[in-house]
């Protein structure tokens, strides 16, 4: 099982040598130095922590640095543990793209784009009421209570709030492409989060 940390720069489209046309996010892939190894004698689970994203000094806090600093990293900004990911690596060393093959199916989380507060036909697709004859329930939610049993609105009932913003996986995305030299990694479909947002990667086993 590989994993490794991501910045979104957008989509494109590459042709195939089938001549198939495959729509593609772009990732920036790394490289991500080794910061941490969980262990269970230690810590009670397995884990390996990676670092990733360029950042000052100064946008750091001393802990951050000296943390940094033990496994002779640069000023990385996300730090982020991926569970029983341990395996061989050691401290300093760092995960790229050479990890993973084309054709293998990932799963990439990232928290995705934030919509604000947003009604219920937007936020869960309910059907608006009739527009004509003086209507005032065009895109009201209606009526979310029971009655005298059980005289309260049960937890769940969908209704407007913020949409968006929550961290999300998304599944079974086959790599079309890496580039080595450029640490991108060419994925098949959408992946979540704006553009330069930050998406860990991990293989889909």
């Amino acid at each position: 099982m590989s994993a490794i940390l991501a910045k979104k720069l957008g989509m494109t489209q590459v042709f195939q040598e089938d001549g198939s046309v495959a729509r593609v996010t772009v990732l920036q892939a790394g490289p991500c130095p080794v910061t941490a190894i969980r262990s269970p004698e230690r810590d009670g689970y397995n884990a390996l922590q990676l670092a990733f994203g360029q950042s000052k000094e100064k946008h750091l806090t001393k802990a951050e640095l000296g943390h940094l600093r033990k496994a002779d990293a640069p000023p990385l900004r996300h730090v982020v543990e991926f569970r029983d990911e341990a395996g061989e690596l050691q401290v300093g060393e760092s995960v790229t793209v050479e990890s993973f093959e084309v054709g293998a199916r990932v799963k990439i989380s990232g928290v995705s784009k934030g919509k604000g507060f947003q009604g219920t036909i937007k936020r869960h697709n309910f059907a608006s009421g009739p527009k004509s004859h003086g209507s005032h329930n065009k895109r009201a939610p209606g009526s979310i209570g029971a009655s005298a049993t059980p005289s309260r609105v049960h937890k769940g009932i969908r209704g407007p709030g913020q949409m968006g913003n929550k961290r999300v996986t998304q599944p079974g995305l086959e790599i079309v492409s890496i580039d080595t030299k450029e640490n991108l990694l060419l994925v098949r479909g959408s992946v979540p989060g704006p553009r330069g947002g930050v998406v860990e990667v991990r293989s889909n086993a």
